[in-house]
C-alpha cells in the first residue's frame, strides 16, 4: 500500500522524468536523487541502492 510520502515521491519523479531532468529534490530530507532517467543515461548500476535505479534486479541490463 502506497503511503502520501511514496505517492509523492512518484510524483516528483515522473514529473521530472517527464521534464527530461536528470535529478528533484526529494521533500522529506532536501536530498537531491537521480531519477530513472539518469541512471539509463549513465548506462550502469553503481551498486548504492539508488532509488530508482532501472537495474535492482537485474544488474546487468536496464528493464525495459
Amino acid at each position: 500500500m502506497e503511503n502520501s510520502q511514496d505517492k509523492k515521491i512518484k510524483e516528483l519523479h515522473d514529473r521530472a522524468v517527464e521534464r527530461g531532468e536528470d535529478s528533484y529534490i526529494d521533500p522529506a530530507t532536501g536530498y537531491l536523487v537521480f531519477t530513472e532517467l539518469f541512471h539509463e543515461k549513465r548506462g550502469h548500476c553503481c551498486q548504492s541502492g539508488c532509488r530508482h535505479c532501472p537495474w535492482k534486479k537485474d544488474l546487468r541490463s536496464p528493464k525495459k
